[in-house]
């Protein structure tokens, strides 16, 4: 889990948004991982159940807490070829994630970071596909409401393509 430890921490960082609450989200999770230990040494698949820990815990947290929403500073405009411009664009997905409801940004994650199905993510987050389905949706519209300098960088528009 080691060599493992800083793609969790990615992963709790996009989930909480702060580095401090991913810290202990993920040292949480391991924590659980080892009490499991003897399960999972015969799957061989430890990873997998500490991400699935990291996000029960998120969801259980935001389901205790129901913190308001955290409004910040507009997100910086991008730089066209600037060397920092990756830079303002890492910025500005923090930002705009930070605007998202801890349940949409869970889903967020575990679709787009993740690459996991509404099936996988719903399974992970022990809700219906339908659910994971309407988050997605209204993650992605808020995302474009609060950042729609990202737009651009997801998603080219036909027109930019052509010579």
């Amino acid at each position: 889990m080691r060599g493992r430890t800083r793609s969790l921490l990615r992963a709790g960082y996009l989930l909480t948004g702060d580095q401090h609450l991913a810290e202990d989200l993920v040292q949480t999770a391991l924590a659980r991982t080892h009490q499991a230990w003897g399960r999972l040494a015969e799957t061989g698949n430890a990873e997998a159940y500490t991400r699935k820990v990291m996000y029960h815990l998120q969801v259980s947290w935001w389901r205790r807490r129901r913190v308001a929403e955290t409004q910040t500073a507009e997100p910086p405009e991008l730089l066209g070829e600037d060397p920092t411009s990756g830079m303002a664009l890492r910025l500005s997905v923090e930002q705009a994630l930070a605007r998202l409801t801890r349940r949409q940004r869970a889903v967020i994650v575990l679709r787009f970071y993740e690459d996991l199905t509404e099936a996988q993510a719903a399974a992970v987050l022990g809700c219906s596909v339908g659910t994971v389905k309407s988050q997605t949706s209204r993650s992605l519209a808020r995302l474009r409401a609060v950042a729609p300098e990202l737009v651009e960088h997801l998603h080219p528009t036909p027109e930019r393509s052509r010579p």
